[in-house]
C-alpha cells in the first residue's frame, strides 16, 4: 500500500510515525488482496480555526482510494494525536469492512437470481 503524510501545524515525530504505522499495518490485513494496489493518504495537525488550547485540538484524517471499491474518508479530532489516529483507524476499518460485505451480498444476490433465471429456463 503506497502511503502518503501530509502535517498541518505539526511536525511528526518518530514515535508518532511508528505508531501511525502500526495501525496503517492492520488496515493493510483488512484491505486484503486489495492492498497492494491501494493508496492511503494520512493528514495529521492541530485543527484550524480551533482554540489552539483545551480538548480536540488535534486531528487525523484518511483517505483510502482502491480500485474496484470506493473511496473511504474518515476524518476525527482527539485531545492527542495517537488518539485521533486510533479514532479515524477504528472508523475507516468500520466503512471498509462495511464494503465489503456489500460487495459480497450483491455477488450472493446475483448468483441466485442468475440460479433460478437458470431454473426457469430449463422448466420451458
Amino acid at each position: 500500500m503506497e502511503i502518503r503524510v501530509k502535517t498541518t501545524d505539526y511536525e511528526i515525530t518518530p514515535e508518532a510515525r511508528t505508531y501511525l504505522d502500526d495501525r496503517l499495518a492492520h488496515l493493510e490485513k483488512v484491505l486484503g488482496p486489495d492492498a497492494d494496489a491501494a493508496r492511503c493518504e494520512v493528514e495529521l495537525g492541530r485543527a484550524a480555526g480551533r482554540p489552539r488550547h483545551g480538548a480536540n485540538i488535534w486531528f487525523a484524517e484518511i483517505q483510502i482510494i482502491y480500485p474496484g471499491g470506493a473511496r473511504v474518508v474518515a476524518t476525527n479530532n482527539s485531545e492527542s494525536v495517537n488518539g485521533a489516529i486510533d479514532d479515524v483507524k477504528a472508523e475507516v476499518e468500520r466503512q471498509l469492512k462495511r464494503e465489503r460485505k456489500l460487495h459480497i451480498r450483491v455477488a450472493r444476490r446475483g448468483g441466485a437470481a442468475l440460479k433460478s433465471f437458470l431454473k426457469f429456463g430449463a422448466e420451458s
